[in-house]
């Protein structure tokens, strides 16, 4: 027998079950380590490759069609109007801080206002066009809480600029005072001469005094091929220019003739001609021109350009910035003899642009056309066609097509098929309806009367295109008058003339009983007068659609939105010649379906006559007698102040 307690013993060399169990074993554990170590090793070298791209078959998205009525309004809103006590808290002046951007010490921008598209003043724009300057209004007369800057002075404004460059033109030197959310952009700096008001104003501050503010634009001087150039500069009150980190014009009023208004004096540290001889000695709006450094260009190499403009006292301002290209030959002003140089822009002007500037500048001033255009994608030395003729009359004509030319009475009906309800048809003129009778003529010259019960509803539809109904037209106006605005509390200055507010519109009253159920429209044109000018211009243009039998007590009225009339000077001393419009007259027609004038309304009588080109030209324009678009009138250089002539 074996005994129990005696191990096992493996004979060496002897095949048994166990062994080769342990083989087998050890075997499959190192081939699972192999394809492990394998499997990660793969696993980190693998890459992705995106699937192909699907065809997938697209649809046709259909423009969803949504009913607007035009006579709807928006409902009128109550304003509440709360009382809320400030709290009193000291006015606090930021240091000075390095190494931050504009973007956190002068330009909030994640306050500020969002464009308004539909803006375009001498100031600039509500929109940029991506090679503009954008200028940031600051106003010394608030606080930086809007609050009141009790005790102000025209030296605290001329101090906080002088802070401003020696600091290095950074905004934080500002950061005391208000500053307005809006942005403006500007393509140039033709700031031509008007009320100190208009600047605040442009930056959406209304009803703001003319006095005590500051703009400061930036931007990119850059130029396709080398060039040469300098600045010729005329401030009211001041003008200054800073290229590449360096002064390069500034222009500022000097006073004359007693007058202790001399701002200039306050800046001679801050830079000063390098051309004497040439400076000061042709005019330039209401003042001289300065001569600035000239500035050597790269083609297409961008540089750092920055524009101040401030008016400390009020009353008039005027800013306006020319350029001198080296090499060039430029005709002589007329007036002063000096040369007729090209306004500074970075992209050629709008004809909107052009005739806000033109109505207010002296035309020998400056040219707005041709010239030097400052930008890198299509600026460049431009020539202008038709170059001897005045800029300000370069107008195409505006071309209306023969099908826009509405007859002012309707046509006759002629002799038409008209058809019974009991299938019968007649051909005869209809002639006019009498009772319940319709009356027509017969093509031998017969008359005869057919029931109108008798006849199809085709037919009753086209005698009511034939006898439209009469209306009382009524065209209306209100006009308000606005608060006069302060214009310096320096001297004593004649108030300006006050902003009128007018809301035109019209009234049309149904007379007689007649059934009338297709459309008709109402449309007013309201017309402005220029005060010195021989033009027109197109104030408020407004329409309408009815349905004479939908006519709630046979009335309706509609109005338009409020239109500002002004009346400015564009000189301070009392005896200066004004600009401006006033209400000259109306147009008011009725037109149905077929595009016929049923029955019109006007004053002067020869507006009907050029009815179709009102239909075309924008709202706020200038045209004469012929319908066609001019310029608004300009200054003459008779208008200009009296040390001119001296």
């Amino acid at each position: 027998m074996r005994d129990k307690n005696k191990k096992l013993k493996v004979n060496k060399g002897g095949p048994s079950g166990f062994v080769l169990s342990l083989l087998i074993h050890a075997a499959a554990f190192s081939l699972a380590g192999l394809l492990v170590v394998f499997s990660v090793v793969q696993k980190e070298e693998k890459k992705f490759v995106p699937p192909k791209p699907v065809d997938r078959p697209k649809m046709k998205l259909k423009k969803p069609k949504v009913k607007v009525k035009k006579s709807a309004k928006p409902r009128s809103t109550t304003r509440i109007v709360t009382k809320v006590q400030k709290a009193s808290m000291p006015d606090i002046q930021l240091p000075e801080m390095s190494g931050i951007g504009d973007g956190l010490v002068g330009d909030i921008g994640g306050f500020d206002i969002m464009p308004n598209l539909a803006d375009v003043t001498i100031f600039g724009s509500g929109q940029s066009i991506g090679n503009d300057f954008v200028g940031t209004f600051y106003d010394t007369k608030r606080f930086r809480s809007g609050s009141d800057n009790a005790g102000i002075s025209r030296e605290e404004t001329i101090q906080a600029i002088l802070s401003f460059m020696k600091r290095g033109w950074q905004p934080s030197a500002f950061s005391k005072y208000y500053k307005s959310p809006k942005k403006l952009y500007t393509t140039t700096f033709m700031f031509p001469q008007v009320p100190a008001t208009v600047g605040p104003e442009a930056f959406g501050e209304k009803d703001i005094p003319g006095y005590g503010w500051i703009a400061h634009y930036k931007g990119q001087l850059v130029y396709p091929e080398d060039a040469r150039i300098r600045f010729w500069a005329q401030g009211d009150n001041l003008i200054c220019v800073r290229v590449d980190g360096k002064i390069v014009n500034l222009a500022s009023w000097p006073g004359w003739n007693g007058n202790n208004e001399n701002v200039e004096s306050h800046f001679l540290s801050q830079w000063d001609t390098p051309d004497p001889s040439m400076s000061r000695r042709y005019p330039l709006g209401n003042n001289y021109a300065v001569v600035g450094d000239w500035i050597d260009l790269k083609a297409g190499q961008p540089q750092d350009m920055e524009v101040l403009v401030s008016e400390m006292s009020g009353g008039i301002t005027c800013f306006l910035l020319c350029v001198e290209v080296e090499g060039k030959e430029y005709d002589k002003n007329p007036f002063g003899f000096g040369p007729k140089l090209h306004a500074f822009k970075t992209e050629r002007l709008s004809l909107d642009l052009k005739e806000q500037i033109w109505s207010k500048l002296h035309e020998t001033d400056a040219l707005l056309e041709g010239g030097p255009v400052f930008n890198d994608i299509n600026g460049g030395w431009v020539e202008v066609e038709n170059s001897d003729i005045p800029e300000h009359l370069r107008y195409e004509k505006i071309e209306i097509p023969a099908d826009a030319v509405e007859p002012t009475v309707a046509p006759e009906s002629g002799i038409q098929a008209w058809s019974l309800k009991n299938g019968k048809v007649i051909e005869a003129e209809y002639t006019v309806t009498m009772g319940d009778n319709a009356v027509f003529k017969s093509i031998k010259g017969k008359q005869i009367k057919i029931p109108l019960g008798t006849l199809s509803e085709a037919s009753l539809s086209q005698i009511q295109l034939l006898s439209p109904p009469e209306f009382t037209l009524d065209f209306r106006r209100t006009t308000k008058q606005l608060p006069t605005v302060e214009v310096t509390p320096y001297w004593d200055a004649d108030p300006l003339p006050p902003d009128q507010e007018n809301i035109f519109g019209v009234r049309v009253k149904k007379r007689g009983a007649l059934q009338y159920d297709h459309p008709l429209t109402i449309k007013y044109y309201a017309i402005g007068a220029e005060v010195d000018g021989n033009n027109w211009v197109l104030l408020d243009r407004q329409e309408e659609t009815i349905i004479p039998t939908q006519m709630k007590n046979n009335e309706f009225s509609f109005s338009g939105a409020p239109v500002r009339t002004r009346i400015i000077p564009i000189r301070d001393d009392g005896r200066a010649p004004l600009r401006g419009v006033e209400y000259g007259g109306h147009l008011v027609t009725v037109t149905d379906e077929r595009g016929v004038i049923i029955q019109q309304r006007c004053s002067p009588t020869w507006l009907i006559d050029i009815k179709p080109y009102l239909d075309v030209l924008p709202i706020g324009k200038h045209f004469d007698k012929m319908g066609n678009r001019v310029s608004p009138p300009r200054p003459n250089d008779f208008d200009r102040p009296e040390q001119f002539w001296n």
